[in-house]
Order: structure tokens, then C-alpha cells, then sequence
């Protein structure tokens, strides 16, 4: 049975709050019944159940706002290396899918490193990164949406032409970098109306959410990546082996790799 409209409504909002959005405010109830093509009592019962959350403050003739504390994209630099994926297998699986897809850049732009990026690369906030937006695209359609930021002092070999032809990986590789692992968390995200046109699915409906940090073979962050996937057109396979005394056995991975059709 489908969500109601006001619940995918509520939930899209509402991740879209937790990860620090609307700083400056919600969009009035006009543009929101605009941009998820519904009736003003659906905006207005998804909105009631955010301010019922406490997430939102809704106050007649000054709008509403969030009442959450900005927090973007977040990386536990500290997590063990056992939990972290090797270049073996998942790198070089990305890399053989970016030879075998195709991609449209939507943007790239030099900028100061925004705090949570700034972190997770080891950089100085006043230091300069390359933000790049992509589509990659099967012979289905649009299979990702792909945002990297990159420092800027080795990624000054590459731009748009580049990025449209090769996966970025390469490019590092070629700027002189020895990419060594990553670091990879997967979950879920709803879709907003932008995303739905890049990716071309419904409001409201699951992707699959990818955040990965690269380093150098010298143990250095190198890349920020955020991607989000039709998880009808991409997969995530793991081999577990099970290791330790009879006693204490737990799952490890043995391998990593990532299918797509």
C-alpha cells in the first residue's frame, strides 16, 4: 500500500532538515505544493506533523523555520581500518564502471571548503576545493547523481571536459596521486523534486544514499563523495567470511563490488 501524499511530503522535509536545509526558511506553502504537485491540506498536514516533531516553527507573517542546528555531511574519521573498504576490489570495480557508463557534468566550481568537507578532507577552512556535480547514465537512463569535492591543489589538472570522459579516479591518478582506500558508508534517502528530474523517479521514492572518503597511499583524504542511486538500476554485493574461535566468530568482508544494469 502507497504512503499517503502528505507523508512522503512530511518525510522528504524532513530529511531534507535533518541534513541542515533551509537555513534561511521553508519554502511558503505555495512553492511546496508546486514542487510535490499537491493540494495545499496536504502541505499544510505534512508541515503539522513537523512542527508536531518539533523540527519546524510556524509563526503567521513570519514564515516557518527550522529549529534544527545546521549538520551536513558527517565522516567518522576514527573508524577502525578493519571496517574500512580497500582499493582491492570496490576502487577498481568504480573505475570499471565509470569506463563502461557515460556522464553529463552539471557543474564544476572552484570554492572555499565548507566546514564538514573541510573535516573529513584534513584541510584548513580557508582552503580552496573543486565541487563537481554529475548524471552517470546506462543504456537504461540515469542511474546516479554523483557530487565530489576534491583539493584543489590536485585537482587543478582537471575540469569539465575531462570529467565528462573519465572517471575521476583516473584523472587523481594521472594528476600524480596513488589513490590507496576508501572509506564507505551506504543507506537510504528520499527523493526531492530536484533530484527526481536528474534521476528520473517520483518525489518521494527510495535511492540509495553513498558517502565515501579516498585516500592517498600515504593515508591522506584525496576525495569527498556523495552519490545517490536508483536502486532498481544499481547494486551492492558483499562477500562475508567467518572468522575468530568457535566461540567468538563474527562476519568480515572479503569483498567488495558494485553491479549496475
Amino acid at each position: 500500500m502507497p504512503l499517503p501524499k502528505y507523508h512522503q511530503v512530511y518525510l522528504v522535509l524532513r530529511e531534507q532538515l535533518l541534513e541542515g536545509m533551509f537555513s534561511k526558511g521553508l519554502p511558503g506553502e505555495l512553492a511546496l505544493m508546486q514542487q510535490f504537485s499537491v493540494a495545499r491540506v496536504t502541505v499544510r498536514h505534512a508541515l503539522a506533523q513537523l512542527a508536531q516533531e518539533g523540527l519546524i516553527s510556524r509563526e503567521p507573517g513570519r514564515g516557518t523555520r527550522s529549529l534544527l542546528q545546521h549538520g551536513a555531511i558527517k565522516v567518522d574519521a576514527a573508524a577502525p581500518k578493519a571496517q574500512r573498504a580497500r582499493l582491492t576490489g570496490l576502487l577498481e570495480n568504480l573505475v570499471s564502471m565509470g569506463l563502461r557508463t557515460t556522464v553529463k557534468v552539471l557543474s564544476v566550481e572552484r570554492m572555499l571548503a565548507p566546514h564538514d568537507v573541510a573535516m573529513s578532507l584534513q584541510l584548513q577552512e580557508r582552503d580552496m576545493v573543486q565541487k563537481a556535480q554529475r548524471v552517470r547514465y546506462t543504456n537504461e537512463g540515469p542511474l546516479s547523481h554523483i557530487t565530489t569535492w576534491v583539493p584543489e591543489r590536485i585537482a587543478k589538472g582537471f575540469g569539465p571536459k575531462e570529467l565528462a570522459k573519465k572517471p575521476i579516479l583516473l584523472l587523481l591518478e594521472e594528476s600524480g596521486v596513488k589513490v590507496g582506500r576508501a572509506q564507505q558508508s551506504i543507506s537510504a534517502k528520499l527523493t526531492d523534486a530536484n533530484m527526481a528530474q536528474h534521476l528520473d523517479v517520483s518525489v518521494g521514492s527510495a535511492l540509495l544514499s553513498v558517502n565515501r572518503l579516498i585516500y592517498d597511499t600515504e593515508d591522506k583524504p584525496i576525495q569527498w563523495l556523495h552519490g545517490l542511486y536508483r536502486p532498481d538500476r544499481y547494486e551492492y554485493q558483499m562477500q562475508l567470511s567467518r572468522v575468530g574461535s568457535i566461540d567468538a566468530k563474527v562476519w568480515v568482508s572479503k569483498e567488495l563490488s558494485a553491479n549496475f544494469h
